[in-house]
């Protein structure tokens, strides 16, 4: 029996959950028609190579650094990949071999945070500028939160340098989310320089970040009383979301 292909993209793939989350999932809902594998590529010029020497595979996650780089390899984008200008999901479609670009990072961000929001989380500063960071701002709009991106290399008026982050701004901002790799594992004694002696107990950080399950970044908020909340539950949440659209469009 032939089985259809899924994996993940991106470089380096050691920090991913994607490969064990599906097999444990194949195993537990005793899936047998589904195989998931890991394509480290070191460039996305190995894209095409890898659709090409694969024929079997349907379906992909796009992770860092490729989530922006991947849409000139795409055919069809979804509204929300048009509106973001990034991707996590990707279809090959069997018969045509199209490929069509979604977005559940946005999905999962939205019901994983969804629970947190006080009131008064009307305004939030977003850490790092990528696919991630689009995916978080769009998903922020939906939710009626005005955002700021803080980067270390601002590109627009829109952006701000780290630098720029003053109490004032801080304390209106009660809403931090980083969606940089930086805190991850094995690197895990890094933080993003964010000013913590502003941050308060009306103060929700958010990290994309999930190993460590607690990084420095969410431990410094914790010391000031802030809630904290890491990105395990957004990546069960895209996952599913993601598995629900492949699923989908193979049997079309």
């Amino acid at each position: 029996m032939t089985r259809k292909t899924l994996g993940l993209i991106g470089y380096p793939l050691t920090h991913s959950f994607s490969k064990q989350y599906f097999s444990q999932k194949f195993e537990k809902e005793n899936i047998s028609d589904y195989i998931y594998r890991n394509f480290e590529l070191t460039d996305i010029r190995l894209f095409s190579e890898l659709i090409q020497t694969n024929p079997d595979l349907i379906g992909l996650n796009v992770t860092i650094p490729y989530k922006e780089k991947i849409l000139a390899y795409v055919d069809e984008l979804s509204p929300e990949v048009r509106a973001v200008g990034a991707t996590n999901t990707l279809v090959i479609h069997p018969q045509s071999k199209k490929i069509t670009a979604y977005n559940t990072d946005i999905y999962g961000f939205k019901q994983s945070i969804l629970p947190y929001l006080k009131n008064y989380h009307r305004r939030a500063l977003i850490l790092g500028t990528g696919g991630a960071a689009k995916a978080v701002a769009y998903a922020l709009r939906q939710l009626n939160i005005k955002s700021l991106m803080i980067s270390r290399q601002p590109n627009n008026k829109q952006q701000l340098n780290y630098s720029d982050l003053t109490k004032s701004i801080v304390k209106s901002h009660l809403l931090v989310i980083n969606t940089t790799p930086v805190g991850q594992y094995p690197e895990t004694a890094k933080s993003p320089q964010f000013p913590f002696d502003f941050v308060t107990e009306k103060h929700l950080f958010y990290d994309l970040i999930y190993n460590p399950p607690e990084t420095r970044f969410l431990s410094e908020a914790k010391k000031q009383n802030a809630t904290i909340c890491n990105g395990l539950n957004m990546l069960h949440l895209q996952a599913e979301s993601a598995w629900q659209i492949w699923t989908k469009q193979v049997t079309l």
